[in-house]
């Protein structure tokens, strides 16, 4: 998926949401765990009752890892299903890659040829030549961790060599790499006062944004200081969308949180 088509879905369905497909069966409705495929049920009736009012979904691999080939089966089926019924949806595989560069390129094309997604997220510790080989894939995308919205981010990521912030080098460095025009980038909603200077080193980028929810993200501040002229931004949620209840009517209840803020959004559109 090219970024043009991105920003037409952004601007068609008024909504910039991207849902995360994070599933623990111990937090499923408990009548799911008598199906074939518990998993890919709910994450099946999360899309049926999602789709409209997002226009991305991004499972975190390592929730779908931690339950072995069954798990990673599941992915699959969910990948194959978003594929299948929803081609127009941009999907991300949250998998925080990254190696030296021949195993980088059977990573890529684990997601992006096996997998067919259109986008990984992938980690920038270990530099340009762990990095290329997911940015040789025409119109697939790499989402390369900037500053995340975890604590221990702090541990690093702000940290100041020779005069500056380390996730400002990476941000500029990246820059440099063959075909950094397929790149994006995560930047936590739980640091949007950093956005501002973001935007300043890549301003027409796309940003990943997890933390608006149950991270305590605040929405309207990522949008003042890192939307663009073509939106640029991806706001995930997952827990406090597909979590929103564990009874018979759990979709129903995700449908209800995603249109709450796609509601948002689509006034934050018009400003």
């Amino acid at each position: 998926m090219t970024t043009t088509q991105l920003v037409q879905q952004i601007r068609q369905k008024k909504s910039f949401l991207c849902i995360g497909l994070d599933v623990d069966v111990n937090k499923i409705p408990e009548f799911l765990l008598k199906e074939e495929d518990p998993i890919f049920s709910f994450n099946k009736a999360i899309i049926d009752a999602t789709h409209h009012l997002c226009v991305a979904y991004k499972p975190n691999t390592a929730f779908y890892e931690a339950y072995g080939l069954k798990g990673w089966k599941s992915l699959e089926k969910t990948i194959n299903y978003l594929n299948e019924k929803h081609p127009e949806i941009f999907t991300i595989a949250d998998a925080k890659r990254g190696d030296i560069g021949n195993t980088s390129s059977m990573y890529a094309k684990a997601f992006f040829e096996d997998l067919a997604f259109d986008s990984v997220t992938v980690a920038p510790y270990m530099g340009k030549d762990s990095v290329e080989p997911f940015l040789a894939f025409k119109d697939k995308h790499t989402i390369l961790l900037a500053l995340t919205s975890n604590q221990g981010a702090f541990d690093f990521q702000t940290k100041t060599v020779n005069g500056k912030e380390l996730y400002k080098q990476v941000l500029e460095t990246s820059k440099t790499w063959a075909h950094a025009e397929n790149l994006m980038y995560v930047v936590g909603a739980t640091k949007a006062e950093f956005l501002a200077d973001i935007r300043k080193i890549i301003p027409d980028s796309f940003l990943l944004v997890p933390g608006v929810g149950a991270q305590g993200g605040n929405l309207q501040d990522v949008c003042k200081y890192g939307m663009n002229a073509k939106v640029g931004l991806l706001i995930n949620s997952s827990r406090g969308i597909i979590y929103a209840s564990n009874d018979e009517r759990f979709a129903e209840s995700a449908a209800i949180k995603a249109a709450a803020l796609q509601k948002e959004m689509e006034v934050l559109l018009k400003v």
